[in-house]
């Protein structure tokens, strides 16, 4: 791994979507080609000098709010959701090492058969030795989000930067999508992020990340190099803090 001193964020929690790994061509629920392509980019940023630690959702195979709707309990809902992201991060781990990538799973629920439990200790040694982080499980507890459990592993292992992508290049004064007229932020506040009551994370994620004095960057996933663009120190996407 290089040791480029030209890197703005040495050390990163990246926070995917489980929405990420679908396909809307084949309809697959985790892409192996998608993958493969997360896992390259994943692999550019690396080589640039970076630690790099993934955080990734489960809403391609199960979301627990949604679950609510079909008469599923809350707490049980929550759990299936830590399930899926399980699922994600073998996938994702699987795709990591076929492109010759040292990467180790790590949950906050015990599956002692196929990862390791989550140990801050652990996972910092990981690091240090130049492998790749994926945690799944969100934070092992019902009623916190993907986000919460992103915003907690970066304070954990004191993360330069909190990357979270998206489908848009940014945060938006609304649905750039069903409101053309939204306008883009380049930069806001920890407190006018909670104050805007932004949909991009929860609040929760917000507080943690402004008590540990962590930058949050959203920025389009989908663009090429764009990840390479923000380690480097360009102002990508809308930066939260920082």
């Amino acid at each position: 791994m290089d040791n480029d001193k030209s890197v703005r964020y040495r050390r990163i929690l990246l926070k995917l979507s489980g929405e990420a790994l679908r396909s809307k061509e084949s309809g697959l629920s985790i892409d192996p080609e998608i993958c493969d392509g997360i896992a390259k980019r994943i692999k550019d940023v690396v080589q640039m000098g970076a630690e790099l630690a993934v955080v990734v959702g489960g809403g391609n195979i199960f979301r627990g709010i949604s679950g609510e709707q079909g008469g599923i309990d809350r707490t049980s809902g929550d759990y299936m959701g830590m399930l899926a992201t399980i699922i994600n991060a073998l996938a994702l781990q699987n795709a990591l090492e076929h492109n010759n990538i040292d990467t180790r799973v790590l949950t906050a629920i015990d599956m002692n058969k196929v990862a390791e439990p989550f140990i801050l200790r652990r996972a910092l040694r990981h690091l240090r030795k130049g492998r790749i982080l994926i945690f799944g499980g969100g934070t092992g507890n019902p009623y916190f989000s993907t986000d919460s459990a992103a915003a907690l592993r970066a304070s954990e292992l004191r993360a330069d930067v909190l990357m979270k992508g998206t489908k848009v290049d940014g945060i938006y004064s609304a649905d750039p999508v069903s409101n053309p007229s939204a306008t883009r932020y380049d930069h806001l506040s920890y407190d006018e992020a909670l104050h805007k009551n932004l949909k991009v994370m929860d609040g929760a994620a917000f507080s943690l990340c402004r008590e540990n004095s962590i930058p949050i960057v959203v920025f389009d996933f989908f663009e090429p190099g764009v990840m390479e663009r923000i380690v480097a120190g360009e102002n990508v996407g809308t930066t939260v803090g920082g």
